[in-house]
């Protein structure tokens, strides 16, 4: 590994030199400075970032601003995934404070960004879920200076520093093309939206629209029917109607990880018939996948969103790393055969 000490040996200068001309601090002659850079490149020089991080005393202080898993147990995952990176980071300086909100709750979200705000953080890792009251926040930050990134929501309108998580309308795009694979004779399909502030998730949104486009995109308008549902409450006696006022729906893509409820309402009907498509592999999922109540669940990895968005803040903060801007994970689609391959996964 080339050193510093062996630039400066070559270019006839101090290590100190050397030091101020690589990491561009200090005044130092030009023709020096190009002399130094000269040397630096011929010899393939490449600082050892992971021995600076250890040597260094600053402590990196990362604010985590997502959901509370007491109150929806999805966010436990990015959770664990979070204290994974930070065990592994630690010994580079790095701390994480969690600040969570009822993800059900939109002044929630606001209160606990208002803690960001008073604090001092260095980075910031976000699930957005509010659209509206996100924007705001972004504004601020990124006049400040802070770094953020995003997970499960992608809201590219103010350039986070990255965002990691699927792409929401391919993964509806998928949804669509499971369903169709499954039925062919003409039918209804509805997007279920369960108890979710729609207009307010552009996650939903887009994971609706890339549905929707599956369809139109294959010429099959005329042949399937798609119905767009938002169930808030009472929504056996709202599943009832639905059924009722449309017998021929085959098909329900829930767009969020949801899909027991519609699950445990199709097997208390022994609606044997219906194909469902939802997301996650949340405990409550798992019965009605292994039982056939549902088809297929998309593994969205909730556990890597947030595991490498910490690692993308430390590779900027920590070690001067560029990433691309957007880390999109993998469209899982996971069945009851393949299962326990994911579940036994640690990422």
């Amino acid at each position: 590994m080339i050193r510093i000490k062996d630039i400066a040996e070559r270019a006839n200068v101090s290590n100190g030199t050397v030091d101020r001309v690589l990491h561009n601090r200090g005044r130092v002659a030009e023709d020096v400075r190009q002399r130094v850079l000269k040397i630096a490149q011929q010899l393939n020089y490449k600082p050892n970032l992971l021995a600076r991080a250890l040597s260094s005393t600053k402590v990196f202080h990362i604010a985590v601003l997502a959901p509370d898993p007491a109150i929806d147990n999805y966010w436990q995952a990015p959770k664990d995934g979070i204290k994974k990176a930070e065990e592994e980071l630690i010994q580079y300086g790095l701390k994480i404070t969690q600040i969570n909100f009822d993800p059900f709750d939109a002044s929630s979200f606001s209160k606990a960004a208002d803690k960001v705000e008073v604090s001092s953080f260095d980075g910031l890792l976000i699930a957005p879920v509010f659209y509206r009251q996100s924007l705001a926040y972004f504004n601020k930050w990124k006049r400040q200076g802070i770094p953020f990134v995003l997970f499960n929501t992608h809201i590219p309108d103010y350039e986070p520093l990255m965002y990691i998580g699927q792409d929401s309308y391919q993964s509806g795009f998928l949804a669509g093309k499971l369903l169709h694979y499954g039925y062919k004779d003409k039918a209804t399909f509805m997007v279920v939206h369960v108890e979710e502030d729609v207009p307010n998730s552009s996650h939903l949104i887009h994971k609706e629209q890339g549905f929707v486009d599956y369809f139109t995109t294959q010429g099959l308008e005329s042949v399937y029917n798609i119905l767009r549902v938002n169930l808030q409450q009472k929504i056996s006696q709202q599943l009832d109607l639905l059924f009722k006022d449309t017998p021929k729906i085959k098909g329900i893509f829930v767009t969020n990880s949801k899909a027991h409820v519609i699950a445990e309402y199709l097997q208390q009907r022994e609606l044997r018939h219906v194909n469902l498509v939802g997301y996650d592999l949340i405990e409550r999922n798992l019965g009605y996948l292994n039982n056939d109540y549902i088809s297929f669940l998309i593994n969205q990895n909730p556990k890597g969103q947030g595991y490498w968005g910490i690692k993308s803040l430390a590779d900027h903060l920590i070690f001067n790393k560029k990433n691309n801007p957007i880390k999109y994970l993998p469209l899982d689609i996971i069945t009851k055969e393949n299962l326990h391959y994911y579940v036994e996964a640690d990422l």
